[in-house]
């Protein structure tokens, strides 16, 4: 038990703290300031950095001392009965800052790497990990997901103990699916679930477990690929959509670009957060996927309305920063590529703007495919500017193409061929 905050002056308290701290202040601060950090939250991390410094000299603890145990005393033990001169005192936000203070003592070596879980299913799992990035090239969203799946069915049967496969029982797989299947609302996203156990159990098959029984205890949910009908946006709500571009605000020409590249070049969400300057060859008018869904380069024509949008928003709205990426954070940290989210946050704001009631931003790639049905471009046509590795993945569209639907229609029992189709077209 480390010693409590003796009672000093306040005054001590503020001027007083561990100098070995103290002296990665400047390193801290500019690696803040190099990640696009705004000067304000940078002097809030500070504050609270220097508040530990102080609570860290009133309880003669040494800069070897800090880590994530210290850190969490710090925020639990010392905060709620805080009488500090001193700001920094918001559990968040003193948690924020102290998170990056590890990460660049850390770097510069002068506290211990952060601990590893060394029970048994703390080293299957970093071994499992290994595996999927070095044998099966998985993305880390993939094998993020699978890791948290896998240990959280050995942590409930084997705890900190030892991994004994002999014990686990297809009925243990099972008990444990159907207790994850309550976070998933669609059958696609449970069968994520089966994809993640069933690798895992594969591969300890591979060294030798006798693991066979337990990936046949898992099966892929039914999800019929083409029972249902894709939404898009009726012809009315695109022009609805298209009207509500071009409204003045912070951060509306970066909504404009997003929502082009959506409707106009079918892109998914993560493909348009992944988009890079070099990515536009404006001479050409062409733009590169290189970070798809099908881990393949792809070169699009790139319409002029997009292209417009996007050369709006760079020239008069987006940040300066160091990375390339076309689409920027507008607030602190800048330096940090936006994500998925929040392009589809961007697009459901959009909606709403256009007093539209969808949310899903998918919404857009499938109207673009409608579009195209619609002026007469072929299935195959669909499936290249959609980038789909498989046609059958494009046949779904084919129940929104109405004019081809209406050639291979089936005459109602009593009526003739022709009568049929006049009432369809």
């Amino acid at each position: 038990m480390r010693p409590t905050l003796s009672s000093r002056s306040e005054s001590s308290v503020r001027t007083r703290g561990c100098t070995q701290l103290e002296r990665h202040v400047p390193a801290y601060r500019e690696y803040l300031l190099g990640r696009g950090n705004a000067a304000g939250y940078v002097r809030s991390c500070e504050a609270a950095v220097m508040h530990l410094s102080m609570w860290m000299h009133q309880t003669n603890l040494g800069l070897a001392d800090v880590d994530e145990t210290l850190v969490v005393e710090f925020l639990k033990g010392h905060l709620p009965q805080c009488n500090c001169e001193t700001r920094a005192r918001h559990p968040a936000c003193v948690r924020a800052a102290l998170a990056h203070l590890l990460v660049v003592l850390r770097e510069a070596g002068a506290i211990r790497p952060k601990p590893q879980d060394e029970t048994a299913v703390g080293e299957e799992l970093r071994r499992y990990g290994q595996y999927m990035t070095q044998v099966r090239g998985l993305a880390p969203k993939t094998r993020e997901g699978a890791l948290r799946l896998v240990g959280a069915l050995l942590r409930k049967h084997f705890g900190d103990g030892d991994i004994q496969f002999e014990v686990l029982t297809a009925e243990h797989v099972r008990h444990f699916f159907a207790s994850q299947a309550k976070n998933y609302s669609t059958p696609s996203s449970l069968g994520a679930v089966v994809a993640s156990l069933r690798g895992y159990f594969r591969w300890r098959a591979s060294l030798g477990e006798r693991t066979h029984a337990l990936v046949g205890a898992l099966a892929y949910p039914a999800n019929w690929q083409l029972a249902s009908l894709p939404k898009s946006l009726e012809p009315a709500e695109v022009e609805q959509l298209e009207a509500a571009l071009g409204q003045s605000g912070p951060s509306m020409l970066r909504a404009d670009a997003i929502v082009r590249c959506a409707l106009d070049l079918g892109l998914r969400s993560s493909e348009i957060a992944h988009l890079n300057l070099d990515d536009i060859d404006w001479e050409a008018g062409t733009i590169t996927l290189r970070r798809t869904k099908g881990r393949r380069e792809d070169v699009m024509p790139l319409p002029e309305a997009t292209g417009r949008a996007i050369a709006l928003y760079l020239r008069d709205e987006r940040p300066k920063t160091q990375h390339r990426m076309v689409f920027a954070r507008h607030m602190t940290p800048r330096e940090r590529p936006i994500g998925p989210d929040l392009v589809r946050k961007t697009i459901r704001q959009a909606y709403a703007r256009a007093g539209l009631a969808h949310t899903r931003s998918h919404l857009l790639r499938h109207t673009m495919a409608s579009r195209l049905l619609a002026s007469g471009s072929s299935l195959k046509e669909v499936a290249d500017v959609l980038r789909h590795r498989s046609l059958n993945t494009t046949l779904i569209y084919a129940k929104l193409d109405g004019s081809r639907l209406v050639e291979v229609a089936l005459p109602w029992p009593g009526t003739s061929a022709a009568a049929t189709t006049g009432r369809l077209s």
